[in-house]
């Protein structure tokens, strides 16, 4: 029999994924555990193994579907079956709304029509009408539900676009967005124009870059991270510090050592390390940094899970570094590597994105000066890391002289939330960090 390929789970407040990428066509042999497809929810992007060895012999849902946790969305068939479709079907959902939208239409013309048709045929429709009306929650997702609450929305105004008519996420946040032409006009009518515009693009980004003057929609990654930006902006009091640091004695630490540690511990020896490493130190003089706020309570956090912000060629994510604080310079480089490493293969969990209680990002890597970025929520604060460059510094020796000389030089910066963290606080902690990167004396492993 046919082994079920099945959307998983990705975490317990996942309800539905968006199936971005299949990367096998039907006929392709498949070994188990090998990468099937790309999904992707409200927590991460994400790779699916296969489940069983075969030959892919079916795709029911198609590029850029968006379907509930344990939607069957395809099988595999043993090495002496052949597969039963040899080319990926059609997204149901698209025809399914379209037919609902059209009987619906059609119904309507029947009830209004002054033709003298039978009653049978012209009365059943109208009953109809309020009874898939009233199904419409029924075919919608907890966080569909929850979304339509927290807005005041009647989801039987809102056209869906899933299987069998079924609300996905992607059909009531455009509902949102759109509130003036989805109440404009009866609900009928605007089926049409919502069931072609969501489900029709792949919520992957496009093969081919876009053009100026192209109009191309959000993906789902693109769409969480503005959605959380503004969330941020609107929630935390931001205020910003910058701190200038003399990085040279780093830098030539780094260089000294970098060839022995790769050596040594299979892994490269980067600068990420030291200044998480810097702001754990300050963290634990100031554990205010590393709190957050729940209603009108302050939430100290027993231990340090520090976020490291990571670019994508498809956006950003912030995996989590759980206890970073009980671990030494080579468990800090180890972590970082291998979270930065499986982001970009998607292959992170749920649970490796949620949890931080402080985070750390690098504008710098890519040549800014400095950054003022936005905390990551339910963050209080987050440091970012400038460009390293060569400057000219005022150097004073032991006895007091000072001279002119070429140092290495970084920006650090910090956004923390004023209603929480005290700009003396924030200051000090920025002092300590800069303090523990000029004066660096642990050794790297």
């Amino acid at each position: 029999m046919p082994t079920d390929i099945i959307m998983p789970q990705m975490g317990e407040s996942i309800v539905e994924g968006t199936i971005t990428k299949w990367l096998k066509k039907p006929g392709d042999k498949v070994q188990r555990d090998e990468p099937l497809f790309e999904i992707s929810t409200d927590k991460v992007d994400a790779e699916i193994p296969a489940p069983a060895s075969g030959v892919l012999q079916e795709i029911k849902i198609s590029e850029g579907t968006t379907v509930g946790v344990n939607t069957i969305v395809g099988t595999i068939a043993s090495d002496g079956e052949a597969p039963a479709k040899s080319a990926p079907v059609p997204a149901p959902e698209a025809p399914a709304a379209e037919k609902a939208a059209a009987e619906k239409k059609e119904a309507k013309k029947l009830a209004a029509a002054p033709s003298p048709a039978p009653a049978a045929s012209a009365t059943p429709p109208p009953a109809q009408e309020p009874a898939e009306e009233g199904e419409e929650e029924a075919r919608s997702s907890p966080l569909v539900r929850k979304i339509a609450r927290e807005h005041g929305i009647n989801l039987s105004q809102v056209s869906g676009t899933g299987l069998g008519g079924r609300i996905t996420k992607q059909d009531i946040m455009a509902f949102i967005e759109r509130p003036a032409a989805a109440t404009s006009a009866p609900a009928a009518p605007t089926q049409q124009p919502t069931a072609v515009s969501i489900p029709s693009r792949p919520a992957a980004p496009p093969a081919a870059a876009a053009y100026p003057g192209d109009l191309v929609p959000m993906t789902n990654m693109r769409k969480i991270i503005a959605q959380r930006m503004i969330e941020s902006r609107r929630t935390s009091a931001h205020v910003h510090c910058m701190y200038e640091v003399d990085f040279t004695r780093i830098v030539s630490l780094r260089a000294k050592h970098k060839n022995a540690f790769e050596q040594r511990n299979g892994v490269r020896l980067t600068f990420m390390p030291f200044f998480v490493r810097a702001a754990i130190i300050a963290v634990q003089q100031w554990p205010i940094i590393n709190a957050s706020i729940e209603g009108e309570s302050i939430r100290y956090h027993r231990q340090i899970h520090v976020g490291i912000a990571v670019a994508l060629d498809w956006g950003l994510i912030v995996p989590v570094l759980k206890n970073a604080g009980d671990l030494n310079f080579l468990g800090l480089q180890r972590g970082i590597t291998d979270l930065g490493e499986r982001a970009r293969s998607k292959k992170l969990k749920p649970e490796e994105v949620e949890g931080s209680t402080f985070t750390v990002t690098n504008p710098g890597q890519f040549g800014a000066v400095f950054g003022l970025p936005i905390i990551n929520q339910p963050n209080s604060a987050i440091m970012g890391v400038g460009g390293i460059t060569k400057q000219p510094l005022v150097v004073t020796d032991r006895e007091g002289n000072d001279s002119i000389a070429i140092r290495s030089v970084v920006h650090l910066t910090l956004s923390y939330d004023h209603r929480l963290i005290d700009g003396a606080v924030a200051d000090q902690f920025m002092a300590l960090v800069k303090k523990t990167l000029e004066n660096w004396t642990e050794e790297v492993g």
